[in-house]
């Protein structure tokens, strides 16, 4: 990577970290001032029709309504808990956990004898995310400070990574997503919700760095995501649109296997 390619990946995860961190104070109730990304106070310019596309409001009534604070702060675009098909005694990785909910939520499908790991880049994110967690009681949960791109997992160490609207926001996806494809084990499950970009999305959106710490302008197309996630060493790749959260992208699940030995990348 050039120099000023490592920059601008420097300055790009530096803004999502500082918007999340401002995102975890605000949901611990100590207002900061700053605006959460895809939260509540971004409403207004992530939905169309007046319908909610982040947070809270995608989730159901169900375990997510028994885990009120995690969901509440949530700034996710899906449920990647609905779609992952989760089963006592597997290892289960949430790639930008935020503030907790989605982790838990698995923890309590895997359970007996499973377990969910966060990992998420914000200390902030984290120690509310740990605080949700002892408030719900789930005791089989690991929250883990560290970049997507540099998971401080083993190879073949997981079944199933998720992730809600973060993998957008990372600045080196393929990167990212050769990082998952180690981790898990050989048939091993990617089940994630994450923002589309359309392909004419204009070059000013993909610009601006608030937008793209609003879960809008770092998105992969639907043929770079599947691109990618082939070359990270995925097959049975599935990619569904759910719903629309800007006019020139949309939220989608994006679902593969693992395909290799050990996660490593093909030729």
């Amino acid at each position: 990577m050039s120099d000023k390619a490592t920059d601008q990946a420097t300055d790009i995860r530096e803004a999502v970290r500082r918007r999340y961190a401002a995102a975890a104070i605000e949901a611990a109730g100590a207002p900061s001032g700053a605006t959460p990304c895809c939260g509540p106070s971004t409403f207004d310019a992530c939905e169309p029709a007046g319908q909610a596309v982040f947070g809270a409001a995608l989730y159901g009534q169900g375990e997510e309504a028994a885990l009120p604070d995690a969901v509440s702060a949530s700034l996710g675009c899906g449920v990647p808990t609905a779609v992952a098909d989760l089963h006592p005694g597997e290892v289960v990785l949430d790639l930008g956990s935020g503030a907790g909910a989605d982790v838990l939520i698995a923890a309590r499908r895997v359970a007996p004898g499973g377990k969910a790991i966060g990992l998420d880049m914000t200390p902030e994110m984290l120690e509310l995310a740990r605080r949700n967690a002892a408030a719900a009681g789930v005791g089989n949960v690991e929250f883990l400070e560290g970049y997507l791109e540099e998971i401080p997992l083993s190879a073949g160490s997981v079944d199933v990574v998720i992730s809600n609207c973060v993998i957008n926001l990372a600045a080196d996806k393929p990167v990212v997503l050769r990082e998952a494809a180690r981790v898990l084990r050989p048939g091993g499950r990617l089940a994630v919700s994450d923002v589309i970009a359309d392909p004419g999305m204009d070059s000013e959106t993909r610009g601006d760095m608030a937008e793209w710490t609003g879960c809008i302008a770092g998105a992969l197309t639907e043929a770079d995501y599947r691109e990618s996630l082939s070359h990270a060493g995925f097959e049975d790749i599935e990619i569904v649109e759910t719903h629309r959260v800007h006019p020139h992208a949309a939220a989608a699940i994006i679902r593969a296997r693992n395909a290799g030995a050990s996660g490593r990348p093909r030729p």
